[in-house]
């Protein structure tokens, strides 16, 4: 089978548009900063990535997801995430208000799902967690569009 091509690579991308790679990071830092779980926000990184079919975003996310120490098993089961067991209350109100929030046009942003977030993290959180979800699917569209080809994998945890 072969892989289609590249249409912009990743780096052609952050130096032809030096200003708009600038804010999406930005962004990206001021949720960090919000004080958000790393290993939660890289779940749901990983998991709307997979929705999204963008395979740049999966491995990059995946190999931060890896360097923190997120459960193999954790990753491994991602995609299977509300039958596997193994998710706290919290990761599947998070996994589930990113899926919603990923497939808006046939699921929407059901009141149910958001009194579900509520019982598991502060409105801060909340608003964070939303605004990480909506990043990464602007990464998701861009990764795929422009099909930017995956960075190598890393298959352990690194001290």
């Amino acid at each position: 089978m072969s892989m289609p091509h590249t249409r912009i690579d990743y780096s052609a991308f952050t130096q032809m548009a030096p200003s708009v790679y600038a804010g999406l990071v930005a962004i990206g830092t001021a949720v960090k900063d919000a004080g958000l779980d790393p290993k939660l926000t890289e779940l749901v990184k990983v998991r709307v990535s997979q929705i999204n079919g963008c395979a740049f975003c999966i491995q990059y996310h995946l190999n931060i997801a890896r360097q923190l120490g997120v459960e193999a098993l954790k990753l491994d089961l991602l995609a299977g995430w509300k039958d596997a067991g193994v998710f706290s209350a919290r990761e599947q109100a998070a996994l589930a208000w990113a899926e919603s929030l990923t497939a808006l046009a046939t699921q929407g942003a059901s009141d149910a799902l958001y009194e579900a977030l509520q019982a598991q993290f502060s409105e801060k959180e909340v608003l964070y967690l939303t605004v990480s979800i909506g990043l990464i699917n602007t990464w998701n569209r861009l990764g795929v569009g422009l099909r930017f080809a995956p960075p190598p994998a890393i298959t352990r945890s690194q001290p």
